[in-house]
């Protein structure tokens, strides 16, 4: 298993315990490209995509909510 595959299993198997850094990683690998934020927020886009991925940074974690978001992107865009 890749470390890919470990990331986004381990991001599906616990939505609530998504760090940051990998919640912004993913949606890069996804195609979303950063569009910027503001204080502990990052917001990313993707070209045709007109759902954006907004993150905030909680102590490392991101919101499960937010999570869930991501995972849906990652079924519709991922491998």
């Amino acid at each position: 298993m890749t470390r890919r595959e470990k990331l986004w299993t381990s991001i599906r198997n616990n939505p609530k315990g998504v760090r940051f850094e990998d919640a912004c990683k993913v949606a890069e690998e996804l195609g979303f490209v950063h569009k910027g934020g503001q204080g502990s927020h990052c917001a990313f886009s993707r070209t045709g995509e007109p759902v954006g991925l907004n993150f905030q940074n909680r102590n490392g974690f991101i919101p499960p909510y937010q999570a869930r978001q991501l995972i849906e992107m990652m079924d519709k865009y991922g491998a």
